[in-house]
């Protein structure tokens, strides 16, 4: 029988043998993070071969050092949590005598995880027991990437959704495509949907976990709400904006004190970047932003005002 009239008996057994070998290349990179609460702990990636592990901040969170494991490692190994970004939910550990024990560490293979598509075929890996790896598959269902976080109201961005079942123990784990290339780390199930980290926001909070130990995230002293702007008032001041951030406080000392930033000030732009919303303005203050001269327009008594903000590093 030719290539192109498979029995569906062969084309399941082709998609299980693919599965199989996806699974068994990606396992020996997926360890078991246990912390010793009752019903904690998670899973983890092994990012470098010098002994740095990814895996979900609250899988870790309120721990220094917890344990890794997995069938490869042969035994249980101390590892600390050297970085962690609760905002992401990214923490990193790091194994300090695996070569010392004679432990060879395989990382992971990473994708970029730019050119996702709804309907693409993917699998979720974790090892909650430090033993052997286990999975579940599925598809990305969705080509959106921002949703609302699990423990916080504002959204989680660069994420990865599917209906691959994400167990009790996934967090932490890989999020793979069909080349078992890791896409994605598994962070939470709800509402029937996986929901994973993209790895191109993964290796960029990784990066500074490793150098500072934390995100560096700019920060102007203000607390702030969205409202919308009525619309004879747009037209009056030339915007061409329905909403943006009404100003509730300015923090003494701060950036936005110095600033000038008033009480009642309606934010919309920063740097040149349109602000409508909270989820604009975090977007926005990255690290490149800290203590740097930027431009910030405000609506102040219907009058557009430009104001100059040097912001500040958010951990100060």
């Amino acid at each position: 029988m030719s290539k192109n009239n498979e029995s569906p008996s062969s084309t399941l057994t082709s998609l299980s043998d693919a599965i199989i070998s996806v699974a068994e290349k990606v396992s020996p990179s997926v360890v078991g993070v246990q912390t010793g609460r009752m019903f904690g702990g998670g899973s983890g990636v092994i990012w470098s071969n010098d002994g740095y592990i990814v895996t979900c901040y609250h899988v870790v969170k309120g721990f220094k050092e917890v344990q890794v494991s997995s069938q490869e490692l042969g035994s249980a190994m101390h590892a600390d949590v050297v970085g962690k970004d609760p905002y992401s939910d990214i923490a990193i550990l790091k194994i300090s005598n695996a070569k010392n024990n004679g432990k060879t560490l395989q990382p992971i293979e990473i994708s970029d995880s730019e050119d996702l598509k709804a309907g693409q075929m993917i699998l979720a890996l974790a090892n909650p027991f430090g033993e052997q790896a286990s999975i579940t598959k599925g598809i990305i269902t969705s080509s959106r990437s921002s949703v609302r976080g699990r423990w916080r109201r504002t959204m989680m961005n660069n994420v990865v959704i599917t209906d691959a079942r994400l167990n009790p123990g996934y967090s932490g784990g890989p999020l793979v495509d069909a080349s078992g290339k890791m896409i994605g780390l598994n962070a939470f199930y709800i509402s029937s949907r996986g929901i994973a980290i993209r790895t191109s926001k993964v290796k960029g909070i990784v990066e500074n976990l490793k150098s500072y130990g934390r995100v560096r995230r700019a920060y102007l002293g203000i607390t702030s709400y969205s409202i919308s702007i009525p619309e004879e008032v747009a037209k009056q001041a030339g915007i061409n904006q329905d909403s943006g951030l009404m100003v509730v406080s300015v923090e003494p000392n701060s950036p936005a004190k110095k600033a000038g930033l008033l009480i009642g000030d309606v934010v919309l732009s920063l740097d040149g970047k349109q602000v409508e919303s909270l989820h604009d303005i975090e977007q926005l203050l990255t690290q490149e932003l800290i203590g740097k001269a930027v431009k910030l327009v405000v609506l102040r008594s219907e009058k557009l005002t430009e104001l100059t903000i040097v912001p500040d590093d958010a951990s100060h």
